[in-house]
């Protein structure tokens, strides 16, 4: 925590928690001298929170007795959305985030109304979010550090680990990252490729922020590049299938999943890439229409095997009430 900023509220959410403290132990919490903690508290004087303090060893400080600060202006709705928000990070591979989400609403509960409150708890007591089998976590660090070169026009570096495992170091222009399809990607103009690239986040390593500073173009829509790219992004396989349905519908139905789609002989040319097999194919098959399969082979034998599947579940008959009672008392 080098903030100063972040420092002195700090100290203030300590004054709030805590009757009293003393100095040595703010100065240790923070990791600074006793001078810089006299400092901090003229900081927040001056913002007229009214802390008060006890000469002589063993001082202390504190709050001015029914002093708090005034509630958060949220609606039920905003209090709800927010909590919720904040536990469901780890469906978008943050599960680090995790201490900080806990902090965080600690703090909302002690600052909103006793009514508002109760949608925190809400959260916590009945609504379970748990992240999908295909989400891939990143580093939050990484994550943070990008996303602040970005605002602040500065170029990263890193170390970068291609789908084949061949490594490579980067310096790039950072444009965006955007979470799809269960990963976060890095966009940028790559100096060394000296074209527009995207990079899965969670294959990027000894990520910093360089000296170098760059404009980013204004224009940018980080959405729109990537549904023109993701399609093609580098992957174990290069799906190629023709359905029966129309382009518009396909639209609509594969509008999350990276893919390419043209319209053809009446119904739909969808093409991308994954790295499995299984859920791409399952969702084809969930659309009940007629599929061509023009590549990979292994896509052929994905759906051979969820066939196999399908036949032993439809064939499967559950155990007779006698056999089962039979079987408990051996």
């Amino acid at each position: 925590m080098y903030d100063p900023i972040m420092r002195v509220l700090t100290v203030l959410e300590v004054l709030q928690a805590r009757d009293h403290v003393t100095g040595a132990e703010l100065a240790e919490r923070l990791e600074v001298d006793l001078r810089t903690v006299q400092r901090y508290m003229v900081r927040l004087k001056d913002l007229s929170i009214p802390v008060e303090s006890s000469r002589g060893v063993g001082g202390a400080y504190r709050l001015k007795p029914g002093y708090r600060l005034p509630p958060l202006l949220l609606t039920n709705e905003e209090a709800f959305a927010l909590s919720l928000g904040l536990r469901s990070l780890r469906q978008v591979g943050l599960s680090a985030f995790a201490p900080a989400t806990e902090g965080a609403l600690r703090k909302l509960g002690r600052v909103l109304p006793e009514a508002l409150r109760e949608s925190i708890r809400t959260v916590e007591d009945v609504v379970a979010i748990e992240p999908g089998p295909w989400v891939v976590s990143a580093s939050v660090e990484h994550l943070i550090r990008a996303a602040s070169a970005i605002r602040a026009g500065r170029r990263i570096r890193f170390a970068y680990r291609s789908h084949s495992g061949e490594p490579s170091r980067r310096q790039i222009e950072p444009y965006a990252v955007m979470h799809t399809d269960g990963r976060w990607y890095l966009i940028g103009y790559c100096l060394w490729r000296k074209a527009l690239r995207t990079f899965r986040l969670d294959r990027v390593s000894h990520l910093e922020m360089g000296a170098g500073r760059f404009r980013r173009p204004v224009a940018f829509d980080a959405r729109r590049y990537m549904e023109q790219s993701m399609p093609f992004v580098q992957s174990e396989y290069q799906i190629d299938v023709w359905i029966e349905m129309p382009v518009e519908e396909a639209r609509q139905s594969f509008a999350p999943w990276r893919v390419s789609l043209e319209a053809q002989e009446g119904g739909t040319r969808v093409r991308c890439g994954r790295d499995r097999l299984e859920m791409f194919a399952s969702m084809l098959l969930s659309a009940g229409r007629r599929i061509v399969v023009h590549g990979p082979e292994a896509l052929r034998q994905t759906f051979r095997e969820l066939a196999r599947q399908a036949e032993r579940a439809a064939a499967a008959r559950p155990a007779s009430p006698r056999r089962t009672r039979a079987a408990s008392t051996h």
